[in-house]
């Protein structure tokens, strides 16, 4: 299987049921994600967990 099946799959699925609001709220998703990620070692870290 290819390393983007799951991404196609996601997007035939919002394609053909017409669940659009499925984007926003994963890239808000992967961008949370990605922020807890990088600022894990950084000076940051005591401010973001803070956020949540």
């Amino acid at each position: 299987m290819s390393r983007f099946s799951i991404l196609r799959e996601l997007w035939e699925f919002m394609r053909e049921r017409r669940k659009w609001w499925l984007g926003p709220l994963i890239l808000i998703l992967v961008l949370l994600s990605l922020l807890i990620v990088f600022a894990e070692g950084s000076a940051l870290a005591p401010f973001i967990y803070a956020l949540f």
